[in-house]
């Protein structure tokens, strides 16, 4: 764990020094590029104002994590249990991927309204097929043999999903629920971009349409960093969940 906040930290230095490094080679005035100093000046100058939307868009990014996992969730224990629901609703599914998430905010906001309701369902939109993509292949790739073993020992179907399938599909499922994490808050700010009167994407607008690029940076950078947050926070739940799972960075060093 200290050794990931030490590689956070060096990344992070680094990305800022490339930052200032093509301010300085490029020239760019601060209204097309303003360097890492005044964006953190504009942190501190404008930081109950970011605090403030950035309530609203953690608010909208979480809520739409939560519903999208549960949805998706029970979206594959459905199909993985109930073969002529899978039928009609795998390539449902499927289909709805090929339209753009993003051209259906205008419609949720002119159905749910300008406040979080919208938002929300973005977020939702977005999270909800990476979750019940990778819970439903994880539920159907369950080892034959496991199944097997517990249907030999008089094993319900009840028990069998609750102790080997649900168990067997959870590394799969975090995968997913990574990737919904890392995409949540596209869904709020898109939404808060469309048409909203809170949040850090609308922050980003009227700081734009005023020409404030160093504030559209900083609520750029609180949104940035929100999202890292919130991934290693769940990241990390996740990883205590599945505790059988195998570390890839732990086992390579164990072996070494």
């Amino acid at each position: 764990m200290t050794t990931r906040i030490i590689r956070l930290f060096i990344i992070t230095g680094c990305l800022l020094m490339v930052w200032q490094g093509i301010v300085w080679i490029s020239g760019a005035p601060p209204y097309i590029l303003p360097a890492p100093l005044a964006v953190f000046s504009a942190i501190g100058d404008k930081w109950s104002i970011l605090i403030s939307h950035g309530r609203v868009t953690l608010f909208e990014i979480i809520s739409g994590l939560v519903l999208g996992s549960l949805f998706g969730g029970a979206s594959a224990l459905t199909m993985a249990y109930f073969r002529p629901v899978r039928r009609w609703l795998l390539p449902v599914l499927v289909i709805s991927q090929s339209v753009p998430v993003f051209a259906l905010a205008p419609l949720l906001v002119l159905w749910l309204g300008y406040g979080m309701a919208s938002k929300i369902a973005m977020a939702t939109l977005i999270i909800y097929f990476p979750v019940a993509a990778t819970f439903y292949d994880g539920l159907r790739r369950t080892e034959p043999g496991w199944l097997d073993l517990a249907q030999t020992m008089n094993a319900s179907s009840w028990l069998i999903l609750r102790h080997v399938r649900i168990p067997a599909a959870l590394p799969a499922a975090a995968s997913g629920m990574r990737v919904a994490a890392a995409v949540a808050p596209i869904g709020a700010v898109v939404g808060e971009w469309v048409g909203s009167s809170a949040g850090l994407g609308y922050l980003m607008l009227h700081a734009n349409a005023r020409m404030q690029i160093d504030v559209m940076f900083a609520a750029l950078s609180v949104l940035a960093i929100m999202g890292a947050i919130i991934y290693f926070t769940l990241d990390m739940t996740l990883r205590r969940l599945t505790p059988w799972q195998p570390d890839n960075e732990t086992h390579k060093s164990s072996s070494l």
